[in-house]
């Protein structure tokens, strides 16, 4: 290995999938092998027959389309609102100078902290769930997006100047284009975090989704489900990962030039 060499796209799926075959080799060495108690770590044939119990029996892919559903639409209402804002803060000084202090002051107030609050203001419905993603996330968009546009390379600016571009061709035609692939990474990011915005929410006060069947679990002591529906949220997670690098691709090529 060489620092930044590249390496095949063959021999980066065989590395990815070797990990996880050595994370659950190691799993089943520790719980089957009686190294761990099954009370508090079940393995993972227990898991798998747990889980499909779940499935087949106990309606847990509506809870798991359901969870989708508030994290998308959390989540799209937070870059509805951020994108626009971070651009905004990141092409002109005083929109930054105004909105900067309250912003970075906001990214640091956990989503979690304000779940009782929100059930106070919305109830216990799906709008609260929808605004903890909503706050755990808007913030931390726009500041990102910000910092990206702001960097935009000053040489492209002057030149578009020069041809008689006006300001706002300058945001619309350089500053927009030219990050909008990273502002799309941006968002790939950030919407791993809403998955545990979203996880909270529903451990408090929810009758559905994921977090609620995880927490009811717990009081059942069913490692297994626990395991489960958390891998559940994984392989989701890597599944939107995946799609946002493909769609990042296809929408911005001039990324790869």
């Amino acid at each position: 290995m060489r620092p930044l060499e590249p390496i095949s796209e063959g021999r980066k799926v065989v590395l990815g999938l070797s990990f996880f075959v050595l994370f659950f080799a190691a799993w089943a060495v520790a719980t089957l092998g009686g190294f761990v108690s099954k009370t508090f770590l079940a393995d993972p044939i227990t898991m798998v027959k747990d889980g499909w119990l779940l499935l087949t029996k106990f309606g847990f892919a509506a809870d798991i389309g359901i969870t989708i559903w508030r994290v998308v639409g959390g989540f799209v209402l937070a870059a509805i609102v951020a994108v626009p804002l971070g651009i905004l803060m990141g092409a002109y000084k005083p929109v930054e100078a105004f909105l900067e202090p309250f912003v970075s002051f906001a990214r640091y107030l956990p989503a979690s902290a304000f779940v009782p609050l929100l059930i106070l203001w919305a109830g216990i419905g799906e709008t609260q769930k929808l605004l903890v993603i909503f706050i755990g996330s808007v913030f931390q968009i726009i500041l990102m997006v910000a910092v990206v546009v702001g960097n935009t390379r000053r040489d492209l600016v002057e030149a578009a100047y020069t041809l008689g571009a006006k300001d706002t061709g300058i945001v619309g035609r350089v500053m927009i284009p030219m990050n909008a692939p990273e502002i799309a990474e941006i968002l790939r990011l950030v919407l791993g975090w809403a998955w545990t915005y979203v996880i909270v929410a529903e451990l408090i006060g929810s009758s559905s989704g994921i977090g609620h069947m995880i927490i009811d679990s717990q009081a059942l002591l069913a490692t297994g489900q626990m395991i489960f529906g958390i891998i559940i949220i994984g392989i989701i997670g890597l599944i939107s990962d995946f799609l946002f690098k493909f769609l990042n691709a296809k929408l911005f090529p001039w990324r790869l030039a």
